[in-house]
């Protein structure tokens, strides 16, 4: 991963945060092609020690990752694990003692099972704590899962993992407001999370452990909400850029760089944003391209599939309203719009549902084995039509899938590729 940004030319990585299996495969087979490490990161709320949303603990995750690496042949020692938000995070309505006894047992799980990436953010308040938790104590708890982290490693021989510390504003996923209050981090609060954190770490004897400290979570100003995206500004994030002067130690961490254009994520990684966090904006692409072959099945293959995946998805996200509901405001029409086309793409939560596999496994069916047209490739899979054109993508149902999610990873590969050529 990059780091030393004072030697040599900018350097970056794609930070794959998410666990659908098809994103997964296409990050491999994109990673395989660029001969390229492949970054691939799991949340705190979705893979734990009691499962999280995806049913997964770090263990199993770990095994369904290298089984995809392994079906897609790709090299196992170019593949990263990282855990991202590590903390109290999915027990924050317990007091304190009981989510960090909680975070302990999850960092302990993460550390075993090998990730070698691990984002320590213990910035969420608890039950118990003031709404704003002082800095020293987000230290100082990030310090103590640091330390069980350690201990895991050195308990199961693990390879020593490399740490990220910080948090940006607002919390990660995508803006629920209104994008108009954007808050830079200042050089003051950087500055002051590196001592804080190098100090508590200190305090319980894992200067070494800080040593592997390589990256901080910094917000630079980039954002999306549903249907709105602020993009890298480099005079506004001056100043925060400057920094890194102060602290060779480091990269920055952006997250929710989604959607960000070619020009931003290179001024990113030039600027020294060497880790470059992407979700969203993958399932979103998979959403796509699913959706576009829906639309093809009902010209080329008429009557064979029950119902359109959008009216299938329609009635999957309505049975169950939590992933979605509190985060789409409006009327009616307006959070049908949101379920299905939203930049945060909460649809991506309702995938791994029974019906909505069945849905998409009836879809891809109908198509398999069929060349699709390029004139019903340009009419619904736009976004698409010029890589079938040169011949890279071929114009079938599976292949459609994978590369409209190796879309987006070309984008940010290639902006990695030119911040390094300038």
């Amino acid at each position: 991963m990059p780091r030393n940004r004072g030697f040599g030319r900018p350097s970056g990585i794609t930070s794959v945060c998410s666990a659908h299996p098809v994103v997964i495969e296409a990050a491999l087979i994109h990673g395989r092609g660029r001969s390229s490490d492949v970054l691939i990161e799991a949340t705190c709320n979705q893979v734990n020690q009691d499962g999280g949303y995806t049913g997964m603990t770090p263990a199993a995750f770990r095994a369904f990752v290298e089984k995809i690496a392994l079906k897609v042949d790709f090299p196992q020692d170019q593949l990263i694990l990282g855990g991202d938000h590590l903390g109290p995070n999915p027990w924050k309505h317990l007091a304190a003692d009981e989510a960090m006894r909680k975070a302990s047992e999850m960092i302990d799980a993460y550390a075993a099972a090998g990730f070698t990436k691990l984002h320590l953010d213990t910035s969420m308040a608890c039950a118990d704590d003031p709404q704003a938790v002082p800095n020293e104590t987000i230290a100082s708890r990030a310090a103590q899962l640091a330390a069980v982290s350690e201990a895991g490693v050195h308990r199961s021989g693990a390879q020593a993992p490399s740490y990220i510390i910080g948090t940006e504003v607002p919390v990660p996923g995508g803006a629920v407001e209104a994008l108009d209050h954007m808050h830079i981090t200042t050089p003051a609060d950087v500055r002051e999370t590196v001592e804080l954190h190098r100090a508590a770490f200190s305090r319980l004897g894992l200067d070494e452990a800080f040593a592997r400290a390589i990256g901080i979570v910094v917000q630079p100003g980039v954002e999306f909400g549903n249907a709105e995206v602020i993009a890298y500004g480099r005079e506004a994030a001056a100043e925060l850029v400057a920094t890194l002067n102060d602290i060779p130690q480091f990269v920055f961490e952006a997250h929710s760089t989604d959607y960000q254009s070619s020009q931003a994520l290179s001024d990113l990684v030039g600027d020294g944003f060497g880790i470059l966090k992407v979700g969203p904006w993958l399932t979103f692409a998979l959403r796509e391209a699913l959706y576009g072959l829906s639309a093809i099945a009902e010209i080329l293959v008429p009557n064979t599939v029950r119902e359109t995946l959008p009216v299938a998805m329609e009635r999957v996200m309505l049975s169950s309203p939590d992933h979605w509901q509190k985060y789409y405001p409006g009327d009616a029409h307006q959070q049908y719009v949101q379920r299905h086309y939203s930049f945060s793409d909460r649809i991506r939560y309702y995938w791994t549902a029974p019906a909505a596999q069945n849905a998409v496994n009836e879809l891809m069916s109908a198509l398999r084995g069929l060349t699709i047209p390029r004139p019903l490739i340009s009419q619904h899979l736009g976004h698409l039509e010029p890589v079938v054109a040169s011949g890279s993508l071929t114009p079938e149902a599976d292949a459609i899938v994978l590369g409209s999610v190796v879309r987006v990873l070309d984008i940010y590969a290639d902006a990695i590729n030119s911040a390094r050529q300038r």
